[in-house]
């Protein structure tokens, strides 16, 4: 989960705002074709409190402590990480996941309990003692059923300066919590803690969430066309799967400082040219800030 503290020194900073692109949300059009899930670029330490970046998260705070205590041997020395390679939390519990997703009028109601449908089993949680995984990390947390009520805007607008970010930013279209892509002490969550074969697992509270892309929900995707909705953003703007047009694999570099872009999607089986997100297998995952306004999580969701 989260290092004791992170500093970012007045040198960091500008370093930042040298990388970054010029305007809050432009970007590289330059698109990847391929991403090495073997080599992928640990995101421990980009993240800041006071600006968005390309590749890094705009956090409203930094977390002190919490997550996996132990790293796994898929984490190399030179900063990468081999995805492939990472322990999965074992277990298919089945649960009776409920959802109902709405428009009326400018705004998109979502309504669930928080938990995945049947076909989309979690892994055992508390971790077993047994479980390859509780070498690593001692999740003790109990998955249970939440009360997950969400108007959002149906036709978001970008805001004028991006928002930052804190822990839960979207709802997948199971109903399951999307969060950030960092642990309790603000480090790449993807990396260092244990998720089940459906890339999520609770916390605290009982909240399952992912903090990547649901693996479950790209299941039979095409690797020839643009990805597929999975989510909501709290902000209201939607967010698509890993590829871009004409099925490239995206990473950073193709995407804004909110790890987002503007371009024609389909929702709901119409296409519509609007800015939208993208859960991607390379850090941050899913959002890297709001680029819109976002509205407060519903009742037990942090």
């Amino acid at each position: 989960m989260r290092p004791a503290a992170l500093v970012l020194s007045i040198a960091i900073v500008a370093g930042i705002l040298a990388a970054s692109t010029t305007g809050a949300l432009a970007h590289d059009p330059k698109a990847a074709n391929s991403v090495d899930l073997t080599r992928l670029p640990l995101g421990d330490g980009h993240v800041s409190t006071t600006t968005p970046a390309q590749g890094w998260i705009y956090a409203c705070g930094i977390g002190t402590g919490g997550g996996a205590f132990q790293d796994g041997p898929w984490i190399h020395s030179d900063g990468t990480f081999d995805l492939t390679a990472k322990a999965v939390v074992d277990g298919a519990v089945t649960w009776p996941g409920s959802v109902s997703i709405t428009t009326s009028g400018s705004t998109r109601n979502i309504v669930s309990n928080g938990l995945p449908s049947p076909n989309e089993p979690t892994g055992i949680f508390p971790i077993q003692s047994t479980d390859d995984a509780y070498q690593y990390d001692r999740n003790p947390n109990t998955i249970t059923a939440q009360s997950v009520n969400l108007s959002l805007a149906a036709d978001p607008q970008v805001a004028a300066t991006p928002h930052c970010i804190q822990g839960e930013v979207g709802i997948a279209k199971n109903g399951v919590p999307i969060f950030d892509g960092l642990d309790a002490g603000s480090r790449d969550a993807v990396a260092h803690e244990i998720q089940d074969s459906c890339s999520g697992h609770p916390q605290q509270s009982g909240v399952y969430h992912y903090h990547s892309l649901p693996s479950c929900l790209n299941y039979g995707h095409s690797k020839k066309k643009h990805s597929k909705l999975i989510g909501w953003a709290l902000d209201g703007f939607p967010i698509f799967g890993p590829r871009g047009k004409n099925g490239s694999l995206l990473t950073d570099e193709d995407l804004d400082v909110c790890h987002g872009e503007f371009g024609k999607v389909k929702i709901g089986g119409k296409t519509v040219r609007t800015y939208h997100y993208h859960a991607t297998y390379e850090y941050p995952y899913t959002l890297g800030c709001f680029a819109g306004t976002p509205v407060q999580a519903g009742p037990g969701m942090p």
